[in-house]
């Protein structure tokens, strides 16, 4: 049986959601490339050479914090629970970080900007997200942490 989720909120997640779909949109017909978070981050540090002009890529990358503070100034904070240890953060970053590098994207560049154009690799690599995600899920739930 799946718990309720009595802190759901699926309106700010709808906004959410269209305003991640507008800014791919604008990116891509407006520069011709695609808005993925991880190639951004990238570009923004110097780690990767091709993509976006790297003050467009610092500006999103910069935006995302600055975006994310004005939403808290506005509607106010969301409340967030954080390990004990910031261990587990920092070796999930590194394994994201390396696994983003490793499938050439992220889930924005993949299952955001890839599959609305219908790249069969972006779809492959969204299934492995989604199932990756499952598996964990699963895991966790069975060994009773989550």
């Amino acid at each position: 049986m799946i718990p309720a989720f009595p802190n759901a909120m699926p309106v700010e997640g709808f906004m959410g959601g269209l305003l991640i779909g507008l800014a791919a949109a604008i990116m891509l017909l407006g520069l011709g490339r695609i808005a993925g978070v991880s190639g951004m981050a990238a570009r923004a540090t110097g780690i990767a050479d091709s993509g976006a002009p790297r003050n467009v890529a610092i500006a999103f990358v910069v935006g995302l914090p600055l975006g994310a503070l004005l939403i808290a100034q506005t509607v106010g904070a969301v409340n967030v629970n954080f390990p004990a240890s910031i261990w587990p953060l920092i070796i999930g970053g590194l394994l994201v970080g390396y696994g983003t590098r490793l499938g050439s994207g992220c889930t924005s560049g993949h299952g955001v900007c890839g599959l609305s154009r219908l790249s069969p690799r972006s779809m492959v690599a969204t299934g492995m997200f989604m199932a990756s995600g499952f598996v964990t899920v699963g895991i966790l739930r069975a060994g009773g942490w989550l």
